[in-house]
């Protein structure tokens, strides 16, 4: 296939990358510490930690970890927002030679139970905040060892008075109780008088299990190996330089890490690219709170923007919003979600750098496709691929469809996972002979090798850039007595992008909305839940009795 998108790359960005430098994602990270030791590294509510006390602390939780006795390539979760101690567990998983299992720490007990059985976690490093949900189902899981922070460990000083107003001011941590638990703070402490043992690692050792829900609804692991995400920095590296380029006189990069780091995008562009590059990500804890945001941001000089939709709007329509520096912004990278032209075009103007989309996806580790960073003005598209990435869009039997017309995104590159975490079917249904990754994403390519989405996964809903599957809500709510059939769409939402509606028959004629939305609330994550219900009579179906979800998003548009 010819790569025609290689004439539409801007100077000096390379048209293949060599993940093979090296050896692991550790050793890459390794480097930078070496080669950045005095660079600030991530900020956090008023502090910084740089690469050398990023080095010492990771050193000390990953030889904690060792001396537990816990197996190399064992799973070890994280369930935690944007704090110090997210780098820092991170970093030192991935040292000890273990498996990150991001998890999102506003999981009901039911999505966090199956995540934790399915991935065979052995540990979990947990915010406070959320240690109640973890008490409610970790004896049905392999969960062994359980390190549980606090808002305030490594904020120094000031930390005893931001845990006493979030736990009694503000109230943001219901009582919990797990018995054996290590304090952060303390594991550290341990850590300092033990011995870490470096692990060697290769290519082909399991770096993370990534979480999607995939075209089934049914979460799984996305197996990302030490090379796919060495693949991805770098690629990602090397397309942000022409950006780079025209500013020589920005040195000192700066990101604004809003959005959370256990989602793929921000794990990648704000965590991993931030480490490789020795640059400083501020991470913000609550993105939902704008004016917390920032007030986070506020008095730093904000270089990379890596964002989603709803994130730059509801910035925009702030009014704290013109108090930022964005006088050396270089990029702002729209992911998770389709960038509308309006609101690239009110960015463009307030900040005078345009909104740079791209495309990926978990299994892709993540980024696939993305806009050239010297772009100025919206153009509608994902851009093309990314250096040693290959597009090919495709018909249903597996040919490619000539340019412009509509097919199946299909993908190769050494960023694509290594599969699915023990569902063997899962992984050959996803793969091409010829080892593409279809990614289930209807697009188009044109003539400059642009690409652009024309539907998602079938019925995938997008909410705030969070993948959204009708049959895990639909699976949900059929639990609830009272409903007899239900299902589940998207629907067009100003805020979100998109918004989860149901549609219920009733088997009980006294079940209410009320009743729905409080059942919804405790088995599903925020972004979930369903914001509208209609109930009926009955549902349009197919005549061997599928549910037609098309009719009704096209009724409710």
């Amino acid at each position: 296939m010819e790569r025609i998108w290689l004439k539409s790359y801007p100077p000096g960005v390379p048209t293949e990358i060599d993940p093979s430098r090296y050896a692991s994602l550790t050793a890459l990270l390794e480097e930078s510490f070496g080669a950045y030791r005095g660079n600030p590294a991530f900020a956090c509510m008023g502090r910084q930690i740089g690469y050398g006390e990023l080095d010492a602390l990771s050193r000390r939780l990953a030889a904690w970890l060792q001396a537990q006795g816990i197996v190399r390539g064992a799973r070890i979760a994280i369930m935690m927002p944007n704090v110090l101690q997210y780098p820092v567990a991170l970093v030192a998983i991935l040292r000890a030679g273990y498996v990150v299992v991001n998890v999102n720490p506003l999981y009901t007990p039911r999505e966090l139970e199956h995540q934790l059985k399915d991935s065979g976690a052995e540990a979990i490093v947990i915010l406070e905040n959320f240690a109640r949900t973890l008490e409610t189902v970790i004896a049905g899981t392999g969960i062994r060892h359980v390190v549980v922070a606090a808002m305030g460990d490594l904020l120094g000083a000031k930390g005893a008075l931001v845990n006493f107003v979030v736990r009694r001011v503000k109230k943001l941590v219901p009582a919990w109780r797990l018995p054996g638990h290590v304090r952060f703070n303390d594991a550290l402490a341990a850590g300092a008088g033990l011995t870490f043992t470096p692990v060697e690692q290769r290519p082909d050792d399991i770096a993370f299990l990534q979480y999607t829900g995939g075209t089934t609804g049914i979460a799984k692991g996305a197996m990302l190996l030490h090379r796919n995400l060495v693949a991805n920095v770098l690629q990602s590296e090397a397309w942000l330089e022409a950006a780079y380029m025209t500013r020589p006189d920005v040195t000192r990069y700066v990101t604004a890490a809003a959005l959370p780091l256990y989602h793929v995008f921000a794990l990648t562009i704000c965590g991993l690219l931030t480490i490789r590059t020795g640059s400083l990500a501020v991470l913000v804890p609550n993105p939902r709170d704008i004016a917390g945001m920032i007030r986070q941001l506020r008095g730093y000089a904000v270089t990379t923007f890596p964002a989603v939709n709803t994130l730059y709007n509801a910035m925009l329509n702030h009014p704290d919003f013109d108090r930022l520096d964005f006088s050396r912004l270089l990029v702002a990278n729209g992911g998770g979600m389709a960038v509308q032209e309006a609101v690239a075009q009110r960015w463009y103007e307030k900040t005078h750098t345009p909104i740079v989309e791209g495309y990926g996806l978990s299994e892709t580790s993540p980024s696939v496709t993305c806009n050239p960073t010297t772009v100025t003005q919206y153009g509608g598209t994902i851009g093309v691929p990314l250096p040693s990435t290959e597009i090919s869009i495709r018909d249903d039997d597996g040919s490619e469809v000539p340019l412009g017309e509509a097919g199946e995104i299909c993908i190769r590159g050494p960023q694509v996972m290594a599969g699915y975490w023990k569902r063997p079917d899962e992984t050959a249904r996803a793969m091409t002979p010829d080892g593409f990754f279809r990614s289930g994403d209807i697009g188009t390519m044109d003539e400059r090798g642009y690409v652009k989405l024309v539907d998602r996964k079938k019925d995938m809903i997008l909410v705030s850039g969070f993948n959204v599957y009708p049959n895990e809500i639909e699976d949900v709510v059929a639990k609830l007595p009272g409903v007899f059939e239900v299902a589940a769409v998207g629907v067009p939402d100003a805020h979100s992008g998109e918004a989860v509606k149901l549609f219920v028959v009733k088997r009980d004629p006294e079940l209410t909305e009320a009743d729905v939305f409080a059942f919804c609330k405790s088995q599903l994550a925020g972004y979930k839940r369903p914001r509208f219900v209609e109930f009926r009579d009955d549902l349009p179906k197919t005549n061997v009795g599928k549910i037609l979800r098309r009719e009704l998003r096209s009724g409710s548009a």
